[in-house]
């Protein structure tokens, strides 16, 4: 019997992720949770083998940051992100820290009880690539990397010259980049490229201490 620890804030898929375990003879719920910040001490109780982990969480806790606290102090213990939003730069921090598994819950085309089978097997099991989504005219794959770094500190609200001082870039770059967006998008102003690349979850900005 597997126990799992579930860190979701969302109650209404909380309660469906539960009642998905409740079907499965080999899974049993050990907790479910809202808040990430509280996964690493259930965990440290010692009859947690699976952590099922949300990345944003209730009162701005990230997952991935709890995440990486658990697998540094438990590395035996399996970990795989869930997560409904296409932030481009998640499949890679999420590797870095350690996470076993990843799983996208509106488009992965493996369902999630296979990808607990195949994870609890000792594989790591991630997408190939963060789902596109459109945004105004375009295709999130008609960006580039540096543009959706760009579109991050965009959505913080920072003017060109706070972005280049964070990103090593020249004021003018970041206005070239900018326009190229607009341009691609089809939106009249930074403002409603920012709103909706914010909407979508395209580009997620780190509140300070979520690094």
């Amino acid at each position: 019997m597997t126990n799992v620890l579930i860190v979701e804030d969302q109650e209404m898929t909380r309660r469906l992720l539960e009642l998905l375990l409740e079907g499965a003879a080999e899974y049993r719920v050990l907790r479910a949770i809202p808040n990430a910040e509280m996964a690493l001490f259930y965990c440290d109780r010692g009859d947690v083998d699976l952590v099922l982990m949300d990345v944003c969480t209730e009162m701005d806790a990230s997952g991935l940051d709890a995440a990486a606290r658990i697998k540094e102090k438990h590395p035996e213990i399996r970990v795989i992100i869930v997560t409904s939003i296409p932030e481009f730069s998640w499949l890679e921090r999420a590797r870095a820290i350690g996470a076993d598994s990843f799983w996208y819950k509106n488009v992965s085309r493996a369902p999630l009880i296979e990808i607990m089978d195949r994870t609890m097997r000792g594989e790591s099991v991630y997408p190939d690539e963060t789902p596109p989504v459109t945004i105004g005219l375009a295709s999130s794959k008609e960006f580039s990397t540096r543009e959706l770094e760009i579109l991050r500190e965009l959505t913080g609200g920072a003017s060109n010259q706070e972005i280049g001082r964070a990103l090593g870039i020249s004021p003018l770059t970041v206005k070239t980049h900018v326009k190229n967006m607009l341009d691609k998008t089809g939106f009249h102003t930074r403002t409603e490229l920012a709103v909706e690349a914010r909407r979508l979850g395209l580009v997620i900005k780190d509140k300070p201490g979520n690094n």
